[in-house]
């Protein structure tokens, strides 16, 4: 019997059967970031999340990584509306690049969600058509019925959404973990997970980050004594890094600074913009006289200053890793203490360990999650995510938000739980399912490409274009000019090298022109050539013998100019 075909063999979807519902992620599954899902029914579209992706340091260049919109640039006039669970950027950063193809597509989110969103908007010049929701609201868009759930994240105001239609009815969770004793009181609403899972379930939709972790996630409050800590002993300078958007954690740290009377500035746009929104609507609470400006906390004690900065995850460009390279305003030196108060995503591990690496070289002391508690994760750990099934029953299981292992970990959890095995689907971006009659099943795939933002530029950069900036970065580049005759099919003189970081023994130019020699000589051997193949048999025959010779992938340039 044929072995059944691999998701990722699978061919372009048939067209969508009358009724049913498509559900096609873009991002979000197969890495952590970019998250993006499109839902497809009855000739209308549903977008979940709009996010962006970091790149890693085997992406330079890359500003951020974005879903690929190609799947839906035809059908623009057919989106209904653009829900965000919550306002972290892997879910909310990729907006603006959407709505700069159809500005007039309805946003639906919480308060605080929509107000961050509208705020990066602003700043790429488009006001959005928005629609606020809270948690028990219902909304209508399109053929889909929403409804919307409250859950707890490491940001306030997150929203799990249920989206109702003909073919069936879907829960989507977001990013999600059971914190029975949030820092604003606001529980994950296991009453209408339970509802919605007593009226049926057709696809369940779960958060897949902490798959792997069992038990349950630390409650947030616990980390407040680790902090507390930092705060006692710190003998100067306390810079706390986090994401821009952690409103929870920024409160802890406001919360420590006040009773251990040190002031507190914000650096970064971001971060500062963030937070004032934060507190304009009542998410974070600053005491009066706490926060003041970079210049006026210059002029305090190091003992009685806080700063509170972006650059968690080894950002080249964010506060943090500017100030480990001595690019900051900010000179972190001996004495300082450096909180990283966010988690590692996976990915950007190195890059986060080189920023503190940086950091300590300076004479800093750097809290991390490594060594104290000062942190834990927005996401539901196994025993949250077992709990969940059992409470929600459903048909079929799509897990989503993680890497493979991530993906697979909570199939196996849900399988455990009754799941049907062929009802659990591990899919990755650009894998197309359909629900229909009650079964969810793998239609097809589209592509799913990364899209890189480099500067100004979107799409334009490639996988091979960074590959090619890594061997420059790595192994240098090397310019080969040569006269060639195409009478003679021959070169005229010796070829000569203009290497630019290129590092190798003395006399290596006179075998390398040697090997061009040669290499032309090959090339005319099988037939007549001109000056472009001249090029292509010199770099080609040079890359081989740097390869072979002295183990190296030098980028090389051969320009050959006619003897005439």
């Amino acid at each position: 019997m044929p072995a059944p075909q691999h998701a990722l063999d699978l061919k372009q979807p048939a067209p969508l059967k009358r009724g049913a519902l498509r559900v096609t992620p873009l991002g979000g599954l197969g890495d952590v970031g970019r998250n993006m899902t499109l839902f497809e029914h009855r000739g209308k579209l549903l977008v979940v999340d709009c996010g962006v992706l970091f790149p890693e340091e085997t992406q330079p260049g890359i500003d951020v990584i974005l879903p690929d919109f190609t799947a839906v640039r035809d059908r623009l006039d057919k989106i209904d509306g653009i829900v965000l669970t919550h306002g972290h950027e892997d879910h909310i950063g990729g907006v603006p690049y959407l709505l700069k193809e159809r500005p007039d597509i309805p946003v639906i989110g919480s308060k605080l969600t929509l107000a961050f969103i509208t705020a990066k908007l602003q700043e790429h010049g488009i006001t959005p058509v928005t629609h606020e929701v809270a948690a028990g609201d219902e909304h209508s868009a399109g053929p889909f019925d929403l409804e919307f759930v409250a859950v707890n994240h490491s940001i306030p105001d997150g929203l799990a959404v249920a989206i109702r239609t003909s073919a069936g009815t879907v829960l989507h969770t977001g990013d999600f973990k059971m914190d029975q004793f949030p820092l604003d009181h606001r529980l994950t609403d296991l009453n209408a997970f339970a509802r919605l899972g007593d009226a049926g379930v057709d696809l369940f939709m779960t958060d897949s980050t902490n798959a792997e972790v069992p038990g349950f996630t630390t409650a947030e409050q616990e980390i407040g004594p680790a902090i507390d800590r930092v705060f006692r002993e710190a003998p100067k300078r306390i810079v706390v890094s986090s994401f821009a958007s952690h409103v929870h954690r920024i409160q802890q740290v406001l919360d420590a600074a006040k009773r251990h009377g040190r002031k507190v500035a914000f650096v970064g746009r971001s971060m500062v913009r963030n937070m004032g929104i934060a507190a304009d609507l009542g998410y974070l609470h600053i005491p009066d006289g706490l926060v003041v400006d970079l210049k006026q906390l210059g002029k305090l004690p190091d003992h009685k200053s806080v700063l509170i900065c972006t650059g968690s995850q080894g950002e080249p460009m964010a506060a943090l890793s500017r100030m480990a390279r001595r690019e900051h305003i900010i000179k972190v030196g001996e004495g300082d203490t450096i909180l990283l108060a966010s988690s590692l995503i996976p990915g950007n591990e190195n890059a986060i360990y080189g920023v503190i690496n940086g950091l300590i070289r300076w004479g800093a002391t750097v809290v991390h999650k490594g060594n104290a508690k000062v942190h834990v994760s927005g996401h539901a750990s196994a025993g949250e995510l077992v709990y969940c099934y059992n409470l929600v029953k459903p048909k079929n299981v799509l897990p989503v938000h993680g890497e493979w292992r991530h993906l697979v970990a909570n199939a196996e959890l849900a399988v455990r739980t009754g799941v049907p095995e062929d009802r659990v689907l591990v899919v990755e971006d650009g894998v197309v399912v359909d629900l229909d009659r009650g079964k969810a099943r793998i239609a097809g795939r589209i592509p799913a490409p990364y899209v890189f933002v480099d500067g100004s530029t979107i799409g334009v950069a490639t996988e091979a274009a960074l590959k090619d900036r890594l061997s420059l970065a790595e192994e240098g580049h090397i310019t080969v000019l040569g006269i060639f005759d195409e009478g003679t099919q021959r070169l005229v003189d010796p070829v000569e090298f203009l290497p630019k970081g290129f590092v190798e023994e003395a006399g290596w130019m006179t075998h390398a022109e040697q090997v061009a020699s040669k290499a032309i000589a090959e090339a005319t051997r099988r037939g007549h050539i001109d000056g472009a193949a001249a090029e292509h048999a010199i770099a080609e025959g040079l890359e081989r013998w740097f390869l072979r010779r002295h183990r190296r992938t030098p980028v090389i340039t051969a320009v050959v100019v006619d003897a005439d």
